[in-house]
């Protein structure tokens, strides 16, 4: 299972929300650069990027910033917040990202998400948000009637690269994550499930791996020192028995 240690960027800094609220931020870095070095030189192999400010405006917002960092590291990247036209995965791509993380623009243009999937096969990362099962949209201040599981059905045919399934109610709250909606999600499609949302121990790391997802997303629990990256590392390659083994 993949580690992807988090960089939330707003203002051009290294922050936190907890639960996608706005109003909730803990700004743990002024050189969002200088974590990604750090998180390189702990041994992660992949960065996924979040642009605070793209998600609210509609469009990429800190590319200076991102520009910086995918020249400063040598890891896989990956970057959502605010990529809703052709233009914009073009910039991004441009830049040196491996891939990018679309939600909004999945859930409210599926046929253009679809085309874009086909024009940049395996570059593109299905984004669901989900709140109490339900999609959440526009920077998580949106709240869909579509079910996750049925937004992601709706792209099994395209070359995805993979899906980062977030659970608001766990994000940033450090009380762990929820393996059963990540593992059932797993079990629902053919493609890669990034879990995100309240991985907060070792333990959380080796269950996630041990119910079968790709990877895990790790922010807030990083940067508070409730686990450390060599740590969730060791653990994936040593994961927790699953109980229905």
């Amino acid at each position: 299972m993949q580690i992807w240690p988090a960089i939330d960027l707003r203002g051009g800094k290294c922050v936190r929300l907890q639960q996608g609220d706005y109003q909730r931020e803990t700004v743990f870095a002024e050189d969002p650069v200088a974590v990604a070095r750090q998180f390189q030189a702990a041994g992660a192999q992949h960065l996924h990027l979040v642009d605070l400010d793209g998600a609210r405006a509609g469009r990429p917002a800190n590319l200076d910033v991102v520009r910086e960092i995918v020249a400063a590291v040598e890891m896989q990247c990956e970057l959502g917040g605010g990529i809703r036209d052709q233009a914009s995965i073009e910039q991004l791509l441009q830049l040196g990202l491996d891939r990018l993380v679309l939600g909004t623009s999945a859930l409210k243009a599926a046929d253009w998400f679809r085309e874009m999937c086909t024009q940049f096969p395996h570059q593109l990362v299905l984004g669901i948000d989900a709140r109490d099962g339900l999609v959440a949209t526009d920077g998580w201040l949106e709240t869909s009637t579509t079910p996750a599981t049925q937004l992601a059905d709706q792209f099994r045919d395209v070359p995805l690269a993979a899906i980062v399934y977030t659970d608001i109610a766990t994000d940033g709250m450090l009380q762990g994550p929820n393996v059963a909606a990540m593992a059932e999600m797993q079990k629902h499609v053919s493609v890669p499930v990034v879990a995100s949302g309240g991985v907060t121990t070792t333990a959380d790391v080796s269950q996630l791996a041990a119910a079968g997802l790709a990877g895990a997303i790790i922010g807030r629990s990083l940067y508070e020192g409730k686990i450390n990256l060599p740590a969730a590392l060791t653990a994936v390659a040593h994961p927790a028995r699953s109980p229905h083994a």
